[in-house]
């Protein structure tokens, strides 16, 4: 209980972290893409105001999955970090194409080029993100979070917008101080790749949020520790089914065994309960339900 307790203060805190870094950064940008005039600075500034959307969403959901099982949530809240992750997923894929409207529709009005400070800022930005994601994927990994997960990419996906801004606001740089006029046309450019970016990105971390959500089951060789565990138990004679279902940061085991048929039921009962006690032993983990099968090789079920 203490460790599940301490996954979620760390995945709190970490979410925490998001929030402020986020709100900095997009002030930064914003203020600094303003002053001096970069479509690209500006677009990078709304992906981090959107991380900051997505940063509440993740610690939104991870509070909303430490919530213990009740009469209504017989398996727990583990899928609101995974329905979380959704939810930014789907910011993001909003903010893209935002960004690409806006960039594009910059082609169709005079230009000028940015000034040379919004280098600076996207410097700045490009360091700090690529910490939150190492932080945060390394943290998720270590906590098995979808949501926390899904956010540092966020992050790492901040980190490319940022690096095509540069990109995009150096060319247009040169190109007002070398008179050299199709370069200057390189800032909304570079808004157009971020936002394109942005949009895959948000396709690829949606998806599997979503693949996660739709109470997926581990495959047979991800189940192959349980199952040495489940057969591990002498009077089970062999599994007829196994379904270890994915909750967020656990897992649901969905079971049946076949013990001998001439048991009594107070025998079934210690088998089921031996097999459930060496499974919780298992990491991640959450929940078993057995089901006892008399033995009949020729009738499985």
């Amino acid at each position: 209980m203490d460790t599940n307790k301490d996954r979620f203060k760390q995945a709190e805190f970490a979410a925490m972290i998001g929030i402020v870094g986020n709100i900095v950064l997009a002030i930064l940008k914003y203020g600094v893409g303003v002053y001096a005039n970069s479509r690209a600075l500006i677009a990078d500034a709304v992906h981090s105001a959107s991380d900051i959307a997505g940063s509440f969403a993740v610690y939104i959901g991870l509070r909303a999955a430490k919530q213990p099982p009740d009469e209504d949530h017989p398996y727990g809240h583990g899928k609101a970090e995974s329905i979380a992750a959704i939810i930014v997923a789907v910011l993001l894929m909003l903010v893209g194409f935002e960004i690409g409207k806006s960039s594009f529709e910059a082609f169709f009005h005079p230009i000028e080029p940015p000034k040379a400070i919004a280098i600076a800022a996207v410097l700045i930005s490009i360091v700090v993100k690529e910490a939150m994601f190492r932080y945060k994927y390394k943290l998720g990994k270590k906590l098995n979070s979808d949501a926390l997960i899904i956010n540092a990419y966020e992050h790492r996906s901040d980190v490319y917008s940022s690096i095509a801004a540069l990109a995009g606001i150096g060319a247009a740089v040169i190109g007002g101080k070398a008179g050299i006029g199709w370069l200057e046309y390189g800032d909304p450019v570079a808004g157009l790749l971020v936002s394109l970016l942005v949009i895959k990105m948000a396709w690829s971390l949606g998806k599997e949020s979503i693949h996660n959500t739709l109470d997926h089951v581990l495959h047979d060789e991800d189940t192959e520790e349980l199952r040495k565990a489940v057969l591990s138990v002498p009077a089970v004679k062999e599994i007829n089914q196994l379904h270890a279902r994915e909750h967020g940061h656990y897992v649901i085991i969905d079971l049946k065994i076949a013990v001998d048929p001439h048991m009594t039921v107070e025998e079934g009962h210690r088998v089921g309960k031996e097999v459930k006690e060496k499974l919780m032993q298992e990491k991640n983990v959450h929940n078993v339900f057995v089901h006892i099968n008399p033995y009949n090789p020729g009738n499985p079920d």
